[in-house]
């Protein structure tokens, strides 16, 4: 049984102090919202329809957790860059989102989605810049990478390892796919990593 395998929805928040206090540790998956996350996370938990996965992105526009048992939480975060919603709804997300990023002492780690095909947007850099200040680990997967021939999925993944390790020492990448159940293994290690760090 996986990390991942037992996971069920525990809630939604919409305003930090909605939060929940459960004195436990929590990873977040956050990305551009057509990168694949929902699919990542479904994958990760072996689960059609954990995360809600839409042919429209930008749905995901609260704070959803997920309980893996033992006090650990899978929080799936809203989708950035996506700008078919209302500025109002936009601002506060956007607000939401660094808010929990910068100041949630249970986060023990985040998980940034990336489309292989483009990854280092420049929403993603900001990502970056807004949660490396925190200290906490970041693993970048690289979803939809079956859609690059196997040298050019080297070549990208090369490419953002070290960019990261110029600019961001303490970020991980590897390669995902949900399409073929690629870095599945690699992606639950990390993380369970995470969560059993003191």
């Amino acid at each position: 049984m996986g990390l991942f395998s037992r996971a069920t929805f525990y809630t939604t928040v919409n305003q930090l102090r909605d939060l929940p206090l459960h004195g436990g540790k929590e990873v977040a998956f956050v990305g551009r919202s057509n990168a694949g996350k929902s699919s990542a996370i479904n994958t990760l938990a072996n689960h059609t329809r954990l995360a809600y996965t839409s042919k429209t992105p930008g749905r995901t526009q609260h704070l959803n957790y997920f309980d893996l048992g033992e006090n650990r939480f899978l929080v799936d975060l809203p989708g950035y860059g996506y700008a078919k919603v209302p500025p109002d709804v936009k601002a506060h997300w956007e607000g939401l989102l660094s808010e929990y990023l910068q100041t949630r002492g249970a986060l023990c780690g985040l998980v940034i989605i990336m489309d292989a095909r483009h990854p280092l947007t420049e929403l993603d850099e900001q990502m970056l810049d807004w949660f490396t200040p925190t200290g906490k680990p970041v693993h970048v997967l690289l979803t939809k990478s079956d859609k690059l021939s196997r040298q050019q999925a080297t070549l990208t993944l090369n490419r953002v390892k070290s960019h990261l390790a110029e600019h961001f020492p303490h970020c991980s990448a590897q390669l995902f796919s949900s399409l073929k159940k690629i870095g599945t293994d690699e992606a639950e290690a990390v993380i369970a990593g995470w969560f059993s760090a003191e």
